[in-house]
């Protein structure tokens, strides 16, 4: 009995998300109706980052790497760079292997199995099933963080979206809401809706086409839902960046795969501790690159956030008279600036170097 009258509102949730998505919903974006590597690098591109963000690095991407082949036959380097500024870079690097294991196990031709679209690396649940719906319009619920927000409210559940038990709820009614035909229109409505409505401060719950239904709007809840992450104090590391400048030329080296950065090229990062005076920089790079120092400034320390902790970076440029012709450390170059910049370099580098050009400090 139950099922049976709550069944005329799930149909009614999803005739309600079409019908305003075709009327207010995104339309033209670059990767709607593409082939389905374009629907799924946008996918993949759009995990925690916004499509105002994405556009252009979306283009670029697509330009220089056309197709899967293309993709899976470039070097790593090169989709980095071309992702360089993107931020959470696991997910280029994620792209490029299974751009390549669609090479050698699906012969090229992405795979239209869920199962084998969920077995890529860097494809979970809600992204697979994104691409399924857009791609090849299968019946498949997305649970990305604008569509938890919004069920949240919708249904007022209580406890963290990220939380396992909060999730399975939201994962549930997901299921339940979809509708039997239109799940591409319906799929794109939910991300639209959390995205330009159901925002997370702000709401415009006046326009919302789900308000006569919505609990947390009812019962003047929506700005306690969703409930918030628990608060905790981020961990916070220090670093300092030595900036070997050479005439016009940088000392870069490259970033191992995992962790931080992994695969980026950076300058040379010590300990702070290990540097506690002019003195010990010079002698340092005189041992660990061969280059004497003629000129040593240290720059104002700023601090990045990643997800898990805070980095403090003091960025220490030093002017060398020589480089070494051979750099005796495996992955370590020296790099015009300008090159630079066009390398696969994190966010913060960037503006350093950016800020040394701007700055004339390069001699």
């Amino acid at each position: 009995m139950i099922k049976n009258r709550n069944k005329p509102r799930l149909e009614l949730f999803a005739h309600r998300i079409i019908d305003w998505q075709q009327q207010h919903g995104r339309h033209g974006l670059p990767w709607q109706g593409a082939d389905v590597y374009r629907v799924w690098l946008s996918e993949i591109m759009l995990q925690q980052t916004q499509v105002v963000t994405v556009i252009p690095y979306y283009l670029r991407f697509v330009a220089r790497f056309p197709t899967i082949a293309a993709l899976a036959a470039d070097s790593e380097d090169a989709v980095l760079a071309h992702w360089s500024g993107l931020g959470y870079y696991w997910r280029a690097r994620n792209l490029h292997r299974a751009a390549q294991l669609i090479m050698q196990r699906h012969g090229g031709k992405f795979p239209q199995h869920f199962e084998d679209i969920l077995a890529l690396p860097g494809i979970g649940r809600s992204t697979a099933a994104a691409i399924s719906a857009f791609a090849f319009h299968e019946r498949r619920a997305i649970l990305d963080g604008n569509v938890k927000r919004l069920l949240a409210r919708y249904h007022a559940i209580e406890g963290y979206t990220g939380e396992k038990k909060t999730e399975a709820q939201l994962w549930q009614q997901a299921e339940a809401l979809l509708p039997k035909r239109d799940v591409a229109v319906y799929t794109q409505g939910l991300m639209d809706l959390g995205a330009l409505v159901c925002t997370r401060s702000k709401p415009q719950c006046p326009i919302c086409p789900l308000q006569a239904d919505c609990a947390a709007y009812q019962n003047e809840r929506v700005a306690q839902l969703p409930t918030p992450r628990p608060r905790k104090v981020l961990p916070e590391r220090h670093s300092t960046f030595l900036l070997l400048l050479n005439g016009p030329d940088i000392l870069l080296e490259k970033r191992p795969g995992s962790g931080i950065w992994g695969g980026l090229w950076c300058p040379p990062q010590v300990d702070p501790r290990l540097l506690s005076k002019v003195e010990d920089a010079n002698a340092y790079c005189l041992q660990q690159f061969g280059t004497e120092t003629i000129h040593t400034l240290a720059l104002s320390t700023f601090t990045h956030t990643f997800t898990h902790f805070k980095l403090h970076i003091t960025p220490l440029l030093l002017q060398v008279i020589n480089k070494p012709k051979q750099i005796q450390e495996p992955g370590m170059v020296w790099l015009d600036v300008d090159d630079a910049l066009q390398t696969a370099i994190p966010t913060p580098v960037r503006k350093l170097l950016q800020e040394l050009l701007a700055g004339r400090r390069l001699v």
